[in-house]
């Protein structure tokens, strides 16, 4: 199974292609996201992965497009972004998220489909996000107990992430992350 992490940045994941535009961070392959056609054959990988990368860039439904052509049919892509109700406290966030973005990629969504005709399998919102990074800036005493009350939150909005996302997701001080599966027919 070949797999590719798109903008790995610091978080090099085993067993994947690691790229990133910053050849500082040693990835396997450096290349700017923005710059299309990526360096990868037409159906090229089974699984791609792009943790907090869309946000950053400048078309996200063209970089979508992009997998597409790199995916191999049957293959799975998963993308974790920002959530609108916080997807803009990072200096260089250009943009937050929503559970409509799979609507894009619905060839029946009259509202504006984007050419890209990915199958949603399912969205996660996250109110405790990228642990990975937080245990590494956060005292223990704030990490453990904002984790777990993090599970709880997370338990009830996923329940139904479309009702949450638009009625309640204020009440708990915003959602850091939603997490889009797509793949690929």
């Amino acid at each position: 199974m070949k797999k590719l992490n798109l903008g790995c940045g610091e978080f090099k994941k085993a067993g994947y292609i690691n790229l990133d535009s910053n050849p500082s961070l040693k990835p396997d392959i450096v290349h700017n996201l923005d710059i299309i056609p990526y360096p990868f054959a037409d159906f090229e990988f089974d699984h791609i992965e792009a943790d907090h990368v869309l946000e950053h860039l400048d078309d996200p439904f063209a970089v979508m497009g992009e997998t597409y052509r790199i995916l191999k049919s049957g293959g799975s892509l998963v993308i974790r972004v920002p959530h609108f109700s916080r997807g803009l406290t990072h200096p260089d966030h250009k943009r937050g998220f929503d559970v409509t973005f799979p609507y894009y990629f619905s060839p029946s969504f009259k509202g504006g489909y984007a050419g890209v005709p990915f199958e949603l399998a399912y969205v996660r919102l996250r109110w405790f996000a990228q642990p990975y990074l937080k245990i590494s800036v956060l005292p223990k005493v704030v990490y453990y107990p904002a984790a777990a009350i993090g599970k709880i939150i997370d338990f009830f909005a996923n329940v139904s992430p479309m009702v949450c996302s638009r009625v309640w997701c204020f009440w708990v001080g915003g959602f850091e992350e939603i997490e889009f599966h797509f793949f690929k027919k």
